[in-house]
């Protein structure tokens, strides 16, 4: 069973763009395009991580989602993600977990993302609420590493340099050809 996550926000190319990331480093993902929807489908489903934007359809859509993923029985870990980085008072105020500012490279997302559910599963069982979401040992285990490092065969690996090619002589311009001349027009001696 694989961790799932709840991501919310109103920008379609960051929810898929997301989305896509996430699955392939072995996430669950659900999407929802805005606030509403999002507030919905925490009541339907069950989920790890929430991951919402701040402002969607109001100021105040993420803080909603939030909210009513605080109250969800399951106590799933939440992240804000915004292109507004508020203060860290206003969002840990919000209920917020963590702050995810974008745009952000994939390597750092996927590195918060795992820290935030670590530290969160491991402040659940700190408090013995036993109301987080059901995990398999499956689940526990990182999701998987960066797909380069996989080819490489080591996650060490040192990154490889572009060799550039020597820049190719530019060539001399292109001499046009003198335009045809129009044939003399034959006078007729008289």
């Amino acid at each position: 069973m694989k961790r799932r996550i709840l991501l919310v926000d109103d920008e379609v190319a960051v929810l898929l763009t997301m989305k896509a990331i996430l699955e392939i480093s072995g996430f669950e993902v659900d999407t929802a395009a805005s606030g509403r929807e999002g507030r919905s489908k925490l009541h339907t489903r069950e989920y790890h991580m929430v991951i919402t934007d701040m402002r969607m359809e109001s100021d105040a859509a993420g803080a909603e989602v939030i909210t009513a993923a605080r109250s969800a029985p399951y106590h799933p870990a939440i992240a804000l993600l915004t292109a507004f980085p508020v203060a860290d008072e206003d969002w840990q105020e919000m209920g917020a977990d963590n702050m995810l500012v974008k745009p952000m490279h994939v390597q750092i997302l996927l590195r918060q993302i795992e820290e935030l559910l670590a530290t969160h599963e491991s402040k659940l069982a700190t408090l013995g609420s036993g109301a987080s979401v059901k995990t398999s040992p499956a689940t526990a285990t990182p999701a998987k590493k960066n797909v380069a490092a996989k080819r490489t065969g080591s996650k060490n690996a040192p990154a490889k340099r572009a060799v550039k090619a020597p820049a190719a002589p530019r060539k001399a311009a292109v001499k046009k050809a003198p335009a045809k001349k129009a044939p003399a027009k034959k006078t007729r001696a008289k």
